[in-house]
C-alpha cells in the first residue's frame, strides 16, 4: 500500500497541473471502488476550480469552493496526469479533465481505493475527522507523543502507526525511524523515557522527510505522478533486510511479525 510519502509524492506531482484550473468534465468508467463512487459527482464537480490540492494522512483532496474530491488509492491505486487524447486503459477507473485539456486519472487494479465527496470543511468528514496529527507538522512534538504513549502497554512501533495517535507512519517508516531512534519496536510504549521518545519524533520526521524528498519507496504496485518509481527503497536501512548485516554494528537485522507485519530490527542497535 503507498505510504505517506508516496502519497505526497504524487500530490506534489499533480498539483502543477491543477491548481486554479477548472473542471470540465468527469467520467466515471468504474463506480464500485472500496465505497461506490457518488453517482452525482460530475455535477457537483463540473463548472468548479481547483483551488487547492491538499493531503490529510493518505488522502489526497481536490479543494473546490463548494466542497472537496477525496481520493484514496488503496493497495495498487494511482494517479496520473495525461492529455485528453490518452485512452484509458483496463484500470482506469475515473477521469477528471480540466480546463487546461488535461486530465488526472485514477488507475486502481484491485479495487481498494477511493473517490468521494466531502460539502464544506473536509475535517468533518468520517474518514478524516478521528485522524492523529501529521508527523511532520509541529502538533506532533515530543511531550504530545510522550503524552499519548504513557501507561500503554502495547509495542512502541504498534502506538506510532496507530493513525488516531499520528498518522502516515506505515509499516517501513516505522521500522526505519526505531532504527534510528535505537528503539527495540517490542518495547512497550509506556517503558520509554522523554528523552528517547524526543529521539524518535525526531526520527521520524527524519525518515518521512527523507522520503518524500527522494520520491517515496519503491513498492510492487506504486509509481509516481510522472510514471517514474520512488528511490528510497535503495538506502532503507533495516526494513526488508533480514540476515543482512546492521549498517551501524554489523550484527545482522532480524525480522518478527507483530500484528501481522513484518517488523525489522538490529537487536544490538535498538534497546
Amino acid at each position: 500500500m503507498p505510504e505517506l510519502p508516496e502519497v505526497e509524492t504524487s500530490r506534489r506531482g499533480i498539483e502543477p497541473h491543477l491548481h486554479n484550473r477548472k473542471i470540465s468534465d468527469v467520467i466515471i468508467r468504474q463506480h464500485k471502488l472500496r465505497w461506490p463512487i457518488p453517482k452525482n459527482l460530475p455535477s457537483l464537480a463540473t463548472g468548479q476550480k481547483i483551488r487547492q490540492v491538499c493531503r490529510r494522512a493518505k488522502y489526497i483532496y481536490l479543494k473546490l469552493d463548494s466542497g472537496s474530491i477525496i481520493i484514496h488509492l488503496g493497495m495498487s491505486g494511482s494517479l496520473r496526469i495525461c492529455s485528453a487524447k490518452t485512452a484509458p486503459q483496463k484500470h482506469d477507473h475515473i477521469d477528471i479533465i480540466v480546463s487546461s485539456n488535461k486530465i488526472l486519472r485514477l488507475r486502481d487494479p484491485r479495487k481498494f481505493g477511493c473517490v468521494l465527496w466531502q460539502p464544506g470543511d473536509i475535517d468533518e468528514h468520517k474518514l478524516i475527522a478521528p485522524l492523529g496529527p501529521e508527523p511532520l507538522d509541529d502538533e506532533f512534538d515530543t511531550r504530545y507523543l510522550h503524552d499519548r504513549a504513557s501507561k500503554r502497554t502495547c509495542s512502541i512501533k504498534s502506538l506510532i502507526m496507530n493513525s488516531h495517535i499520528v498518522v502516515g507512519v506505515g509499516n517501513i517508516y516505522a521500522s526505519e525511524a526505531l532504527f534510528r531512534a535505537g528503539i527495540n519496536p517490542k518495547r512497550k510504549a509506556g517503558n520509554i523515557s522523554l528523552l528517547r521518545i524526543q529521539k524518535l519524533v525526531d526520527a521520524i520526521k527524519l525518515t518521512l522527510s527523507l522520503a518524500i524528498e527522494q520520491g517515496g519507496t519503491t513498492l510492487r504496485d506504486f509509481t509516481g505522478s510522472s510514471g517514474q518509481p520512488g528511490y528510497f527503497a535503495q538506502k532503507l536501512l533495516v526494513y526488508g533486510r533480514t540476515s543482512e548485516p546492521c549498517t551501524v554494528c554489523g550484527n545482522n537485522i532480524k525480522q518478527i511479525t507483530q500484528q501481522g507485519r513484518s517488523t525489522f530490527y538490529c537487536a544490538r542497535c535498538q534497546r
